[in-house]
């Protein structure tokens, strides 16, 4: 059986993750370092076009100086997983769910993250022993069903990518979202202290009122 409990411990430290799509290298560079400054420590780049994958081999072997985790995205193929894999990805992220993908992925030591929009795509997931699910196009999808999904799901631990910045990532965590990616946020200033005050709260809520 597959299995994904690895985001568990990748994602201990903050509940959001930075997204750098079509960015090219060194802007991807850049706001990956301004994402790691501000406390998140994951990243995830899509890997669509030669650009993309050299971006992730960039950045990946930056994160490792700095000992930050690095996985690939819009992962569709057996090819994309071996071009994760040989750019040092710690992890691999699908739009959907495709489990001839997860196992290759899981085989190459990086743990899958299908992308889920129906009880019936979790379900599936949940059954080939995927706990950590990613929720797209999650703005579409509505923090509403984050919550319902949680009802029949309780083991589901969704992330949530698509549409999210800093004026809505706070209600899909309050909803039950264990992760919401951002992208375009981390370049807007004006957003950037929101998202510290997210980072902040999550904080001071595992540290608890005696720590």
């Amino acid at each position: 059986m597959i299995e994904n409990e690895q985001f568990t411990e990748i994602f201990a430290t903050a509940p959001l993750m930075a997204i750098l799509r079509g960015m090219g290298t060194e802007r991807s560079l850049a706001v990956a370092a301004t994402a790691w400054d501000l406390g998140i420590d994951v990243v995830e780049l899509p890997i669509q076009t030669p650009e993309d994958i050299q971006a992730l081999t960039t950045v990946t072997a930056a994160a490792r100086e700095r000992g930050m985790v690095v996985g690939a995205g819009t992962v569709v193929s057996l090819e994309h997983v071996r071009i994760a894999s040989d750019a040092g990805a710690a992890f691999t992220v699908s739009p959907g769910f495709d489990l001839e993908v997860v196992r290759a992925s899981s085989e190459a030591g990086m743990p899958p993250m299908p992308g889920v929009a129906t009880p019936t795509e979790v379900q599936m997931a949940l059954k080939s022993g995927l706990t950590w699910l990613k929720a797209f196009p999650a703005s579409v999808l509505g923090a509403s069903w984050i919550r319902a999904m949680h009802g029949p799901f309780p083991h589901a631990k969704f992330v949530t990518t698509g549409g999210m910045d800093a004026a809505n990532a706070g209600e899909f965590l309050r909803a039950g979202a264990r992760v919401v990616a951002v992208g375009s946020a981390l370049e807007d200033s004006s957003q950037l202290p929101k998202l510290a005050a997210l980072l902040e709260s999550d904080r001071q809520t595992k540290s608890g009122p005696f720590s």
